[in-house]
C-alpha cells in the first residue's frame, strides 16, 4: 500500500500526513518554531544587486596606495579566481577619503554622509565572504545558501518556521527598484518547501499586485461566494487525496481575497507625514528606493515577517568614480532614515536590518576605473533586532583581499539571523528526497560578536 491510499483509509488529518511525511509539525501546522527567546520578530533584507565596492565605502585600505599601477604580491592573489581580470591585474587605490564616525569610530568613506550618522546603530562586518563570484550563483547562495536553483529562498524558510502576524498581508513581500536581479524570482520562490510560504512581489502604482483587483461587473459579495465555493470543493477533494497543495491552493485564494484591501492601503504612503517623506527623500511619491524603504517599515508595522528589497545597478566594472557615488546618492539618506524611523517608533529592537551585496568588488582595476567581482571579502552591515550597535567587525589584510580575523561565511551570516528570531540553524530542517535540508546546509555558526 503506498503512502497516499494508506493515508487516505487511515482516515488522517493533515497533521497526520504531516506526520508521515516527515517535516515539522510546528511549521506545517501553526507556523510556528521557536527554539529559544527570540531577539528580533521580523526581518528588513536590502539586497544592493551587483555588489557594492568595499575597498570605496568601508573598509579603507591605504597599503593600495603604495602600489598603485602595480600588481599585488602574489601570494596574496595565488589561486584566486576572478570573472573577467586576471592575478597580475593592478592596485587601484579608492579616489575617496575616508573617516572615523560616532562614539564606535567607525570608518566610513565620503559618499556616504548619511549613513556615518548612524554607524553607532549598526554593526559593520568587513571579513564577509562566500563561494560564489558571479552574479546569478552568488545571488542564490546569499538568499537560499547555495548557489544554484532549486533551493528556498532566505524569506520562505523564515515563513516557513515562523509564519505571519497579519492575516491579511503576505508574510514575505518583495520590492524592488533598478534593473533588478540575475537570478529573477528564485532568490524568493520556496524550492521544495511547500509553495505557500513564498515571497510575494509588490509593484509600486495602483496595482501593487497583478489580477488582484476584481474584473468589471464582479462585486465583493460574489468574489466571497465564488471563494467560498472553491474552498469547500478543495475540502472535499483534499478528503479523497489528502494532498496538501489542496489546502495551499485554498489558503492563496483566501489571501487574496483579503489582499484586494490590505495590500493597497499598506502600499498607500499619502498618510505620512511631511516630515517622514523629506526624512527618507521621497518626492511626488516617486517610486525607487527610498519609498521602499519606507514601505518596508510600514509592512513590518503592520506584521508582515520577512520584507526583501532588491535594489539594481552596482555591477560597476567601469566608471566607479561616477556610477558608484550616483548609486549611493540613491540610497544613502532612505536606508539611513530607516534604521531612525524604526528606531524612534520602538521598532528597531525587534526589526533585524541586514544591507549588503551579493559579494565585493576587487581591490585591482578592471581596465580603466574599474573593479571586478570578488568574494573573498567584502562588507554587509547589520543593525537591530539583537545586535550590538557600534560594533566593527572582522580585519582584511593591508589591500582588503581577504580577512585575517573574524571571517564570517553567509552560512554564518544565515545562522546568526535565524538564532535572533529564536530558531537554531541546525534544527530548522524540511525532509526532501530522503534527506533532512536546511538553510546553512551542514555548516555556519552564530556570530556572537556582534549580537548583544
Amino acid at each position: 500500500m503506498n503512502r497516499r491510499n494508506f493515508v487516505k483509509n487511515a482516515g488522517l488529518t493533515a497533521f497526520g500526513a504531516a506526520t508521515i511525511n516527515g517535516n515539522s509539525l510546528k511549521a506545517v501546522e501553526q507556523g510556528k518554531i521557536i527554539h529559544h527567546a527570540a531577539r528580533a520578530k521580523n526581518i528588513i533584507f536590502m539586497h544592493m544587486v551587483g555588489a557594492p565596492s568595499q575597498v570605496d565605502l568601508f573598509d579603507h585600505k591605504p597599503m593600495l596606495n603604495k602600489y598603485a599601477g602595480k600588481p599585488l604580491p602574489e601570494s596574496v592573489t595565488k589561486e584566486q579566481k576572478f570573472a573577467f581580470i586576471s592575478n597580475t591585474a593592478t592596485a587601484y587605490p579608492s579616489p575617496w577619503k575616508f573617516k572615523q564616525h560616532g562614539e564606535s569610530g567607525a570608518i566610513v568613506s565620503e559618499p556616504l554622509p548619511h549613513f556615518s550618522k548612524i554607524v553607532d546603530d549598526v554593526a559593520i562586518v568587513r571579513s564577509m565572504h562566500t563561494d560564489e563570484f558571479n552574479h546569478g550563483a552568488g545571488e542564490l547562495f546569499m538568499h537560499t545558501g547555495f548557489g544554484r536553483l532549486g533551493r528556498p529562498g532566505f524569506g520562505a524558510w523564515v515563513n516557513y518556521a515562523l509564519g505571519s502576524e497579519n492575516e491579511n498581508l503576505p508574510s514575505y513581500a518583495v520590492l524592488s527598484s533598478g534593473s533588478g536581479t540575475a537570478a529573477g524570482n528564485n532568490l524568493w520562490r520556496t524550492g521544495f518547501l511547500p509553495s505557500k510560504f513564498q515571497g510575494v512581489k509588490l509593484r509600486n502604482g495602483k496595482d501593487p499586485v497583478l489580477y488582484l483587483k476584481d474584473p468589471q461587473g464582479m462585486t465583493r459579495q460574489n468574489r466571497r461566494k465564488m471563494v467560498d465555493a472553491l474552498a469547500k470543493l478543495n475540502q472535499l477533494q483534499y478528503r479523497q487525496d489528502q494532498d496538501e497543495d489542496i489546502m495551499t491552493r485554498t489558503a492563496q485564494f483566501q489571501m487574496a481575497y483579503r489582499m484586494q484591501n490590505s495590500v493597497p492601503e499598506a502600499m498607500d504612503i499619502s498618510r505620512e507625514s511631511e516630515a517622514t517623506l523629506k526624512m527618507y527623500g521621497i518626492k511626488n511619491n516617486e517610486s525607487g528606493f527610498a519609498k521602499n524603504c519606507l514601505l518596508a517599515r510600514r509592512m513590518v508595522e503592520s506584521g508582515v515577517r520577512f520584507v526583501q528589497l532588491f535594489d539594481g545597478d552596482w555591477d560597476h566594472h567601469g566608471e566607479i568614480e561616477k556610477l558608484l557615488p550616483k548609486k549611493c546618492g540613491q540610497i544613502d539618506q532612505p536606508m539611513s532614515a530607516l534604521i531612525q524611523d524604526l528606531k524612534q517608533r520602538g521598532l528597531l529592537d525587534e526589526t533585524l536590518v541586514i544591507w549588503g551585496g551579493e559579494f565585493g568588488r576587487t581591490p585591482m582595476a578592471q581596465g580603466v576605473g574599474g573593479r571586478d567581482h570578488h568574494n573573498s571579502a567584502f562588507t554587509m552591515w547589520l543593525a537591530g533586532g539583537g545586535i550590538k550597535g557600534g560594533v566593527n567587525l572582522g580585519v582584511t589584510d593591508d589591500f582588503g583581499f581577504a580577512p585575517v580575523q573574524d571571517g564570517v561565511h553567509i552560512h554564518d551570516l544565515h545562522a546568526t539571523a535565524l538564532h535572533l528570531l529564536g530558531i537554531d540553524h541546525e534544527r530548522l530542517t524540511y525532509r526532501y528526497l530522503g534527506r533532512d535540508f536546511r538553510l546553512t546546509d551542514v555548516h555556519g555558526k552564530v556570530v556572537r560578536k556582534a549580537i548583544i
